[in-house]
């Protein structure tokens, strides 16, 4: 298998949307594979470039692994994205594709001066790329959340997360309390 990372690109948006599609049906259950791969066609179509970055694996053209980080508004104006979804296909997981994925859009976000990045999952499994848990007092997520322990963030140039006080707002895809 010889993995490549890039940016995503628009001609692959049907690709990825299956995507998260079958890896979330395989893990959760048809209804939720439904759900996750929307959010991701909405996320596409419905957020600005400046507000959105997708980075993909891929072996030979067939997409393995993708997952986009889309801004997030913080009260004092830092740079910040939330890293949401990310999808590793079922047959190509527990490989390092994911975390190597992680890593490139990191560097991309550096790379655009990006300060803070957020995400919202399994702190064992996004601690290994540098996520650390915070609390909603630390900084606010943009909506209650159902499981805080998965609340979770890390700066990119290596200081400590401040402590950030004040409103979150994220892009519209992610405006529903449910998926918080």
């Amino acid at each position: 298998m010889s993995v490549q990372f890039a940016v995503f690109e628009a001609s692959q948006s049907e690709a990825v949307c299956q995507l998260f599609t079958e890896v979330f049906s395989d893990s959760e259950g048809a209804e939720e594979g439904a759900q996750i791969g929307k959010l991701v066609s909405d996320l596409i179509a419905g957020t600005a470039a400046d507000d959105l970055l997708g980075c993909v694996a891929a072996d030979g053209g067939v997409v393995l692994a993708a997952l986009f980080f889309s801004r997030l508004t913080l009260a004092n104006e830092q740079s910040a994205f939330l890293m949401s979804p990310v999808a590793v296909a079922t047959r190509a997981q527990r490989q390092g594709i994911g975390q190597r994925l992680i890593q490139f859009g990191l560097e991309k976000l550096a790379a655009q001066a990006v300060e803070l990045v957020f995400t919202y999952g399994d702190p064992a499994y996004y601690g290994q790329t540098g996520f650390r848990r915070i609390s909603q007092e630390e900084i606010a997520a943009p909506w209650p959340l159902s499981q805080p322990v998965g609340w979770l963030a890390q700066t990119l140039d290596g200081t400590p997360v401040p402590v950030i006080r004040g409103e979150t707002r994220c892009v519209t895809a992610f405006n529903d309390p449910a998926l918080w």
